[in-house]
């Protein structure tokens, strides 16, 4: 069994400040042992692989465990990821929830949904995923992310295009009941105090978004109205720090309605919805 080994990287994952030293060094040992995290008892001590020291010690200096393993668990799926693209998080799963939740209230028979900024694919595949009849259509502007999000959306029902966020889909404009989105949300301000997985891993491009991180989510504002229908809704991630801020953008002299924050599962302000008001 591999119990004394895993301590050990548990250990030394913890001294290095690593968030989830236990899981990750469970995860690890699964990856180079080619089995599932549960299954790690059946490994027998004859069978321990060296190559598990050398994984722990790019955890240890802060690669991202998605990286080494190059998959990222989201909702119901596996993604393939790496450098070049955004790392899903776990605090994004409550805004596909409440994505999902809104879709169906609609009582659309095949529900039409964007996904600005989709980097690995992750909130278009679940969504396409968990409403069966969506039509669900993503945009990303890095060729590096593409790279991973092509490689995740194939064999799917979403449309991926290369492209400007803000200018995306013209030929849908007024027609889409959701759109979705977890921009760059980031102050450059704040470079200093990001996570190392995050700040020397994940591309610049989908962290950062001016000195107040609500550039970008400025723009996406505008482009929801463009392509919403009315009665259509927006639902859009940002940091924790900004909960107050983002409801704000979505006022109703710029036409929308509802405009209310929402907490993750750490109850934490964590995403903004609104409606595209009636004419």
């Amino acid at each position: 069994m591999l119990l004394a080994e895993v301590a050990q990287a548990t250990q030394r994952l913890a001294d290095a400040g690593v968030p989830s030293p236990r899981n990750d060094a469970e995860e690890l040992a699964a990856f180079v042992h080619g089995v599932k995290r549960g299954e790690l008892h059946l490994v027998k001590d004859a069978d321990f692989d060296a190559r598990y020291w050398e994984v722990t010690a790019r955890r240890e200096a802060r690669e991202p465990l998605q990286h080494i393993t190059g998959r990222a668990y989201f909702r119901y799926l596996e993604l393939q990821v790496g450098p070049g693209v955004f790392v899903p998080r776990p605090e994004t799963e409550s805004v596909v929830g409440w994505a999902i939740d809104a879709v169906r209230a609609m009582d659309v028979v095949e529900p039409l949904i964007v996904d600005l900024c989709t980097g690995s694919g992750a909130i278009a595949l679940a969504l396409a995923q968990e409403v069966p009849r969506s039509r669900v259509h993503a945009v990303e502007l890095s060729e590096d992310a593409l790279r991973w999000t092509r490689k995740n959306v194939e064999g799917s029902r979403v449309d991926l295009r290369q492209g400007d966020a803000l200018e995306a889909f013209p030929e849908l404009d007024g027609q889409v009941d959701l759109v979705v989105s977890n921009p760059p949300y980031i102050p450059l301000t704040e470079w200093e105090y990001v996570a190392p997985e995050a700040r020397d891993h994940d591309p610049e491009l989908a962290l950062f978004s001016g000195e107040d991180g609500l550039h970008l989510i400025r723009g996406i504002e505008r482009t929801a109205h463009r392509l919403l229908r009315p009665g259509g809704v927006v639902v859009v991630e940002h940091a924790d720090t900004q909960g107050g801020q983002v409801p704000w953008i979505f006022t109703e002299e710029r036409g929308w309605a509802d405009a209310a924050d929402h907490p993750d599962l750490n109850n934490r302000p964590r995403f903004a919805t609104a409606r595209k008001a009636m004419p």
